[in-house]
């Protein structure tokens, strides 16, 4: 699979809400309540990713969640990681 050039990943990210390109992937800071929160919101992307066999990295402290999306294969931003970002904005 073929990464994105930086270009195509800024205009993907068009129409996503708080997407960021940095580093060669996509990231995003999401911030609940409280820790219980934060833990649901963290088992649902990771059964998104293990349905699409494309695992995030995803980085936790009480209640903020921060994710990060990239293709390590390609070196950087594919459409699995839009798609998958897609999916985690409907959570």
């Amino acid at each position: 699979m073929k990464a994105f050039t930086e270009e195509a990943v800024k205009k993907e990210l068009s129409e996503l809400k708080d997407w960021k390109f940095a580093d060669n992937g996509i990231e995003r800071k999401f911030k609940f309540s409280d820790f219980s929160n934060a833990l649901g919101f963290i088992v649902q992307v990771g059964l998104l990713a293990e349905k699409n066999n494309h695992h995030p990295e995803l980085f936790n402290v009480y209640n903020k969640v921060n994710i990060r999306l990239t293709t390590h294969d390609a070196d950087g931003v594919t459409k699995m990681d839009i798609d998958l970002a897609k999916s985690i904005d409907k959570i």
